[in-house]
């Protein structure tokens, strides 16, 4: 893998910073998680306008026929800035599990609108007892003539709010795999229950209660379709992760050079040089851990992408949060206000452990993955 931008690469980099360096001050930020729901949808107008929608979607389909390096560009930028807009939930999970398992007919309807930014779609497929992995999936589905009637329940769904529709696993009787539907977020029995998250972020929580679909709503893909989608979320996250880490040591080393005992810049201490050559070091493996990821879906088979998803998961998220930490402790008794944006990384980082899939769920698949390979 060559580990260096290209020109049209660095073009989107370039962009994407300049972008959230004007429009994400902390000020600016703040006022939105005031404003609650997170997000605007004036920057969501901007994401479209830039091209970023539809960065990594199809040509065919009014994209740009991008991969998922262009993705994960995006959403390291996006990290640096802790932007609220839902671009992992909307423009990554549920856009790229369309592209993966929607019908011909749906993919020439909707992702368009996904491109343009008219329209949004959420993946709905997190529920308690799965906490954030594709299964077990217990939302039934019901045939009922040509469609299906919906009974219960979906948690943490990113990019919920202000969505248009969602895309929900669910669980056919009598079927092997799950089935994945389209459903309306106006439909008649949809309850919906917008949350808010640690880090300004909002999920909702939805509660089906006879929702009905009609057959045309069921996309073509199953887990299969499911776990591309959440393969796309992972290197998002893990990409974000890189960015919030690398903003963290640039204020932390700042603070460092400008802050003052005993007459001189803290930053000549040795024993903090020592703690932040420790966070960039930190770092540097969770960045190898996110080009290896980029490799593994790209070559691998199913069974090794996902284990090697889980590990860059694992590894990339407890690297954020001890970088994040230790960007706190270096800043002393101000890290901890609101009015500073460094706690504001390390709440990003704790969030992001627990979406998609725990670290510790998925040590526990990459240690279940081990044990079956020992087996064999």
């Amino acid at each position: 893998m060559d580990f260096n931008l290209n020109s049209e690469q660095q073009l989107l980099q370039d962009s994407v910073r300049r972008y959230v360096g004007k429009a994400y001050s902390l000020e600016a930020r703040t006022a939105l998680v005031k404003g609650g729901k997170g997000g605007s949808n004036a920057t969501w107008g901007s994401f479209a306008e830039n091209g970023w929608l539809m960065a990594a979607l199809p040509e065919e389909y009014g994209g740009l026929g991008g991969n998922l390096i262009d993705t994960a560009i995006i959403a390291q930028e996006l990290g640096r800035g802790l932007v609220l807009d839902p671009y992992l939930g909307c423009a990554v999970l549920a856009a790229q599990t369309m592209v993966a398992g929607g019908t011909a007919a749906q993919k020439e309807r909707l992702l368009p609108q996904l491109a343009d930014g008219s329209k949004r779609i959420a993946l709905a497929y997190s529920e308690p007892e799965s906490r954030g992995m594709p299964g077990p999936v217990s939302l039934r589905a019901e045939k009922q003539g040509d469609g299906y009637v919906l009974q219960g329940r979906k948690s943490l769904v990113l990019g919920a709010v202000g969505a248009d529709a969602f895309i929900v696993s669910a669980q056919v009787t009598g079927a092997k795999d799950i089935t994945l539907l389209l459903v309306d977020a106006n439909s008649t029995g949809l309850k919906r229950q917008a949350l808010p998250l640690h880090d300004g972020t909002w999920v909702e929580e939805l509660n089906f209660d006879g929702v009905q679909v009609g057959g045309d709503a069921v996309l073509a893909g199953g887990s299969a379709a499911l776990k591309a989608g959440l393969a796309h979320g992972i290197v998002a996250l893990c990409a974000e992760l890189i960015g919030t880490m690398e903003k963290t040591i640039e204020i932390t080393a700042e603070y460092l050079k400008t802050r003052q005992q005993f007459g001189v810049p803290i930053g000549t201490f040795q024993a903090l040089q020592h703690r932040i050559a420790d966070m960039a070091a930190e770092m540097e493996v969770a960045r190898s851990m996110l080009h290896v990821a980029l490799a593994s879906v790209e070559n691998d088979d199913e069974a090794n992408r996902q284990k090697t998803l889980s590990e860059a998961k694992m590894l990339i998220c407890r690297a954020a949060k001890f970088v994040c930490g230790q960007g706190i402790q270096l800043h002393g008794g101000i890290g901890m206000t609101e009015e500073y944006v460094i706690g504001h990384y390390f709440k990003r980082a704790i969030v992001a452990d627990l979406l998609l899939g725990s670290s510790d769920r998925h040590e526990a698949a990459c240690a279940a993955a081990l044990q079956a390979e020992l087996r064999a």
